[in-house]
């Protein structure tokens, strides 16, 4: 799956359970949590394998359920100690859907159950770098996606990313668009303090007349 597919399907997931459980919109760095969480995998295992050659395929160590619930569960104690639970559950739930949903696309696209992404060491995953380096590999891939956009050859697949795509956009702006919020109101603040500061600065250096 592509990193932006992780992020859709962790968002959404995780923006229902912030609906379901606490009546509540994700916050933005809940939401920031869930999104990092759900492609870094992926940016373990990639360059481990693309680029350093540590492993023949990029399913290895990160999308490991042997190292994702440690993982997990080491973040969520430290953000229940920081008083940010829920930043912990952010990203526990963006990690651990990663390699779930590397196999339900496995299915979905190639009709085969491949449990093996996840069970690094005791299953690994054949495969060989398809290039030289993360970037080469990316292009690589890529390639062949945007071609088939740009020929118009959209598959029920592709068809679908679009939908939750669309989907994911109307959730995250019900939700308040968490991120960008966040970062508009410390830009404001930022804006206001500095204002304040200027013309402050200026009627102390210039006072009114008696």
């Amino acid at each position: 799956m592509w990193p932006w597919e992780h992020a859709i399907v962790a968002y959404l997931a995780y923006s229902l359970c912030c609906h379901v459980v606490f009546r509540d919109s994700p916050t933005g760095l809940e939401a920031f949590a869930v999104v990092f969480a759900s492609v870094l995998p992926d940016l373990i295992d990639k360059p481990l394998a693309w680029e350093l050659g540590v492993f023949d395929s990029g399913y290895a160590v990160g999308h490991s359920i042997f190292f994702a619930v440690p993982l997990a569960i080491v973040v969520g104690t430290i953000a229940h100690a920081a008083t940010r639970p829920r930043a912990g559950l952010a990203f526990g739930l963006g990690y651990l859907s990663h390699p779930f949903a590397d196999i339900v696309d496995s299915v979905f696209r190639q009709g085969v159950l491949q449990v093996e992404l996840m069970l690094w060491p005791i299953a690994s995953v054949e495969g060989r770098p398809p290039g030289q380096g993360v970037i080469e590999g990316f292009l690589y891939f890529f390639g062949r996606y945007w071609n088939a956009v740009l020929a118009g050859d959209l598959s029920t697949y592709l068809l679908l990313q679009f939908g939750l795509a669309g989907v994911v956009l109307v959730v995250w702006l019900a939700d308040g668009a968490p991120v960008l919020r966040e970062t508009l109101s410390g830009g404001l603040r930022v804006a206001r303090a500095f204002l304040s500061h200027v013309f402050g600065s200026s009627r102390s250096n210039h006072p009114g007349r008696r």
